[in-house]
């Protein structure tokens, strides 16, 4: 069959990380306005696994001979009843923590019921990352939503069934073949030593070192109201840069204040940001497809006292645009099994400083006859990793940020400190655009008080 094949490289890398670490999967979560039961899941799970055959895969053999293999299987589902809302964070607690048990599965599903809100429910799903991306796992959670809609109002339902993918190497133009490709991939890997050697980034320290296979994922959960996710859009246009760099840049920030515990010094930084491959494919491939088809990209930052917050995102943006311009865009998935296996080999390394992945505004409905999606946001597992990242989306206006870190490299207290630092960077320089890295030893104080007592403070937390 074709979807039963040998894993490429990059997705052996992922099952490695799932086998050896703790997991690496990607959790996406959405809240759920209407009435929405088990059994309509259950029947919603076997229409996506016709639409997509990969939901049929689990992955065998030993770790130097994976292969997908196709059958008869059906995705673990599970439902729990909470009291309170803001308990669905627990449940993704679990979920990230726990392996995916991929040569049964390499998808499951929760569904959250709560007490006191018979009408509310979180539909979370922890999908295998060899199989999907952050964008194919939002497209998924709509799919399953029109189902699940189809099948209350007795519609009729037409599936289908999406052709299988080639392993991503095969997708990637002919610079990236023979020697032009060896070349590109040496090159690319002798930039990044470079880079690192002559920028020697720091990164947060561990509070608490424990080996790989110990080590869990921590979620902190943040949002922007409507009204600060538009101004934050409109500064950044001013500003000639991009929301993602303004992320990037508030991420710094906020873990350079730390690295230099608040004194006015300089620091080197690096900061991580995965790359969409779909419409820079032969040929393209649009979200509706599962799997893993991004790459990445590792800028490095001198953070003198007085760097200007917009210039350091500006900078951002043009490291990225230099990536982008080039053959180096596709380079890092054909490195990502060497570098997997060097953090494993090396617990103490890290990758970079931080990690930023945004996927933007998420072009999906709201409305699915008596269900609205009211929020949808997505994690990654990086227990293996040290650093702080952020999962980010943007849907009906409003932003959505999950903080990932590694326990207890970071403890829960210091990674909210740090959340709410990053949110504070954000809010000050949409107010004020000379906003300084030394300005955060005053100001960030001033903005996290100010944040604490406004309006918008319950839009700008978790539940």
């Amino acid at each position: 069959m074709l979807y039963d094949r040998k894993l490429s490289s990059y997705e052996q890398a992922l099952e490695i990380l799932n086998r050896r670490a703790t997991t690496y999967n990607i959790v996406t979560i959405c809240r759920i306005n209407g009435l929405l039961s088990e059994e309509v899941i259950r029947q919603a799970l076997e229409l996506l696994q016709a639409r997509h055959p990969r939901l049929n895969s689990r992955i065998i053999g030993k770790l130097n001979n994976l292969r997908f293999q196709t059958g008869n299987i059906q995705i673990p589902l599970r439902v729990v009843t909470k009291l309170h809302p803001q308990q669905w964070q627990e449940v993704v607690w679990q979920e990230l923590n726990q392996k995916i048990e991929s040569h049964k599965s390499l998808m499951r599903v929760v569904l959250v019921h709560l007490n006191n809100e018979k009408n509310v429910n979180y539909l979370i799903t922890t999908i295998h990352h060899a199989i999907a991306d952050g964008l194919s796992c939002i497209q998924l959670h709509s799919e399953l939503l029109r189902y699940c809609q189809k099948i209350i109002s007795f519609e009729p339902i037409e599936v289908v069934s999406l052709p299988a993918l080639p392993p991503l190497k095969k997708l990637l133009p002919d610079s990236m073949r023979g020697w032009k490709g060896a070349v590109n991939i040496f090159l690319a890997l002798s930039r990044l030593l470079l880079k690192d050697i002559y920028y020697r980034p720091k990164t947060l320290k561990f509070e608490k070192f424990l080996p790989i296979k110990s080590r869990r994922t921590g979620i902190v959960h943040r949002k922007l109201n409507e009204t600060q996710t538009t101004k934050l859009l409109n500064v950044c246009r001013k500003n000639k840069t991009t929301v993602h760099a303004a992320l990037c840049a508030a991420m710094l920030f906020a873990a350079g204040r730390k690295i230099t515990a608040g004194k006015k010094t300089n620091v080197n930084l690096s900061c991580w940001s995965p790359i969409n491959l779909r419409n820079r494919l032969q040929p393209k491939i649009s979200n509706e497809h599962l799997g893993v088809l991004v790459s990445g990209d590792i800028s490095c930052h001198t953070l003198r006292i007085n760097t200007p917050f917009w210039n350091l995102a500006r900078d951002r943006r043009r490291q990225m645009e230099t990536t982008l311009e080039s053959d180096q865009v596709f380079c890092l998935p054909l490195l990502t099994k060497l570098l997997i296996n060097f953090l494993l080999a090396y617990p103490y390394q890290v990758f970079s400083t931080v990690g930023v992945t945004n996927i933007g505004r998420v072009n999906i409905p709201a409305n699915y006859g008596i269900f609205e999606l009211e929020e949808i946001s997505f994690v990654t597992a990086n227990a293996a990793f040290r650093g702080l990242c952020v999962a980010v989306l943007t849907f009906e206006e409003k932003m959505f940020l999950n903080f990932m870190f590694s326990e207890p490299a970071i403890n829960q207290e210091t990674a909210e400190i740090l959340a709410d630092h990053v949110l504070a960077c954000i809010v000050e320089a949409c107010k004020n655009t000379k906003f300084t890295f030394a300005d955060q030893m005053v100001v960030i104080p001033q903005q996290l008080a100010s944040i604490n007592s406004s309006a918008y403070i319950s839009n700008l937390k978790s539940e």
